[in-house]
């Protein structure tokens, strides 16, 4: 009954006309963000797998587009979140840029190594870095969850107990709005054209030799309307990959993420070229299903990797780790209540 109530309200949704396109368009975060939280498994708590919670992250995911157009500052820490430019080999931007493979720790290391070679972090992006770091944010909601739920359930103080259960429903709404807004750049990074140097169009300064449209209008076109009439939340559930969650390092596993959307880039264009993307043809939708699945295929097993992450943490101050705190040998009040 769950289940049928979410696709109710996802189908209710994607009907509703589409705001400024990004990545996917409003249809097609909705849709990641949705069948990726009804394919949680049991082990995440059960506030994430309700219809509320899909529903509410299904909206939040549309948050980072619904930020664009600010004032230059606002803009320049944000809008440059949603792209990174690799080229055919790779490299961010050109060869001198840093490799996907071996990519900085921190992004201020990033924005350097594109200044010593001449290019900017607005032409290049900084998705890379958006995917880690919204994923860490998740690990530690997830360890103040951890820990809130272990004390409530514990505390024998009804005044303490009380503030526990207060501040571990504001965690969940926290949670859920740092899910929500992260789960758009996961969604992002599997769209081919938002990891590549093509992103709209075949790049003019790179050989082309198999013809590939040179159009600025291929990137609008592809995203948005298209998306919506062809994608629906049950093909993009069947479109899901299993489960995969044996490689846990988040830089190596974003790093293989995004290169999997680059590896992506020259089908898509294959398919545009041989008029795959025309109305009726089942060759595009069937392309675009398949990226939306991987989308919220993983945006799943990174969640469920977010909340295994947490149960190592620290947390507070004085910092008391989440093991401890579950087992019931240490007690989290001063680091949660605040000893100033």
């Amino acid at each position: 009954m769950k289940r049928t109530l979410v696709a109710l309200a996802a189908v209710a949704l994607i009907a509703a006309p589409a705001a400024d396109v990004g990545a996917w368009g409003a249809t097609g975060h909705r849709l990641i963000a949705v069948a990726a939280m009804r394919a949680l498994p049991d082990e995440v708590p059960a506030f994430l797998r309700t219809t509320e919670a899909a529903t509410e992250v299904g909206e939040l995911t549309r948050e980072p587009d619904r930020w664009k157009g600010g004032p230059r500052t606002h803009a320049r820490e944000r809008d440059t979140a949603h792209f990174i430019d690799f080229d055919d080999n790779g490299y961010v931007l050109t060869p001198q840029g840093p490799h996907i493979d071996a990519m900085p720790e921190l992004r201020s290391e990033y924005e350097a190594a594109l200044t010593r070679a001449g290019l900017n972090v607005d032409t290049a992006g900084w998705l890379y870095y958006a995917l880690i770091d919204g994923w860490q944010q998740l690990v530690r909601d997830f360890a103040y969850w951890r820990v809130l739920n272990a004390a409530e359930a514990r505390e024998t103080d009804p005044g303490k107990r009380a503030w526990y259960a207060e501040d571990r429903r504001r965690r969940e709404a926290l949670l859920i709005r740092d899910l929500g807004v992260w789960s758009h750049y996961v969604g992002d990074a599997s769209q081919p054209l938002h990891t590549s140097i093509h992103y709209n169009g075949w790049d003019g300064d790179t050989p082309n030799p198999e013809g590939f449209t040179r159009s600025r209008r291929t990137h609008g076109l592809f995203e948005g309307a298209y998306v919506r009439g062809v994608a629906r939340l049950d093909l993009v559930e069947a479109a899901m990959p299993a489960a995969d969650l044996g490689e846990a390092a988040i830089e190596r596993r974003t790093a293989r993420y995004l290169d999997q959307g680059v590896a992506q880039v020259t089908p898509f264009y294959r398919l545009e070229r041989d008029g795959a993307f025309a109305e009726g043809d089942p060759r595009g939708g069937a392309f675009a299903v398949q990226r939306l699945g991987a989308g919220a295929g993983e945006l799943r097993d990174l969640i469920v990797l977010a909340w295994r992450e947490s149960a190592g943490a620290r947390i507070g101050w004085p910092a008391v780790a989440v093991a401890e705190v579950e087992a019931g040998t240490a007690d989290p009040w001063d680091a949660l209540i605040g000893t100033d």
